[in-house]
């Protein structure tokens, strides 16, 4: 058990058609594992290889064992400072969002509120998760106004041509990322954090209580990622592409997403209740409900046999309510 959002995946991975998973891991060439024994260390040289890629100081960036992990340190790490007046601190969302960041927020004490008002911490996925949209910079300094804090979770940073948020250096910005989407990398299970560039020595202190080092064999796979980065990129874009062309084909007025990942927002029902209709033709989509946003569904442009599977989609979605089309029950 994971996460709601991780347990709906896990729970229906048997479907035909799978609109669920965000992450390129099975439609790229798999991570290899190393051929040699890594070398002592090798999560040094992750390091320095990633913060160099990120356009970062090594001694702000800080690896973890995916971007879940990590913002759940930066969480944790900031209810614990800004909490020392013994009141709730805020933090600041905009529905729909990836549900660990307002969900962990809730279990490190943090009252969540999608409202303007004063907050300790903004918290927002760039490009944005599950609308797949890729804020300016504008765009996210007007929606951090006011807050003491912004929590930039950049996992699907590498769908697209932008910089890291991190490498600006603005004061109180913290970003995330991870190597389980645009690289596929599940088996890696290689995530990080990067401070913002006054790095906190109780930061530090703190991610030494509660983390633990990368498997050698881990941070040897990642490493050996970053370093094909260009070969990985072109074998993303060439599925990522093609299924972009695919959606623009069938929803003509829809504006195409900077990231794998398109939400579909619905005139009228719910989101659970298409879900649970797609599931009939065996094909997997994500209720908008765990994004904080019902009237809708997540589906992710990721896997080979997309176009096919959104045809299927598209044939449910338009169906009477207690129909179902497509091929048939989940196998």
């Amino acid at each position: 058990m994971r996460f709601p959002l991780a347990d709906w995946i896990d729970a229906h991975a048997d479907c035909r058609y799978d609109l669920a998973s965000s992450g390129m891991r099975g439609s790229v060439p798999p991570p290899p594992w190393p051929a040699r024994r890594p070398s002592r260390d090798v999560e040094g040289e992750l390091r320095r290889e990633l913060a160099n890629h990120l356009e970062v100081d090594p001694e702000r960036l800080f690896l973890a064992h995916g971007a879940s992990e990590a913002n759940a340190w930066v969480l944790g790490y900031l209810a614990r400072e800004l909490g020392r007046a013994g009141r709730s601190p805020v933090l600041r969302v905009q529905y729909p969002e990836y549900p660990p960041l307002f969900d962990t927020a809730r279990a490190h004490g943090f009252v969540v509120r999608r409202d303007r008002g004063p907050a300790a911490v903004a918290a927002v996925s760039r490009p944005r998760n599950p609308e797949g949209d890729l804020w300016s910079d504008a765009e996210v300094a007007r929606f951090a106004d006011g807050a003491g804090h912004l929590l930039v979770d950049e996992t699907f940073r590498e769908f697209t041509e932008s910089r890291s948020v991190a490498a600006a250096g603005t004061p109180r910005l913290w970003a995330t990322g991870s190597f389980t989407k645009f690289y596929g990398a599940d088996e890696a299970r290689v995530g990080f954090a990067v401070t913002p560039p006054e790095v906190p020595e109780r930061f530090v202190r703190y991610v030494g209580l509660v983390s633990d080092e990368l498997a050698p064999g881990s941070a040897a796979m990642a490493l050996g990622l970053l370093r094909r980065f260009a070969s990985v990129r072109r074998s993303v874009r060439r599925v990522v592409d093609r299924n972009l062309r695919a959606l623009a084909a069938a929803v003509p007025a829809t504006r195409l997403p900077a990231a794998p990942l398109y939400f579909d927002r619905l005139g009228q029902g719910t989101g659970r209740r298409l879900a649970e209709r797609c599931l009939s033709a065996s094909v997997l989509v994500c209720p908008g409900a765990y994004f904080g946003e019902p009237r809708g569904v997540r589906i992710c442009l990721t896997r080979r046999n997309f176009p096919e599977a959104l045809r299927v989609y598209l044939g449910v979605r338009g169906a009477p309510a207690g129909t179902a089309s497509g091929r048939g029950a989940r196998v």
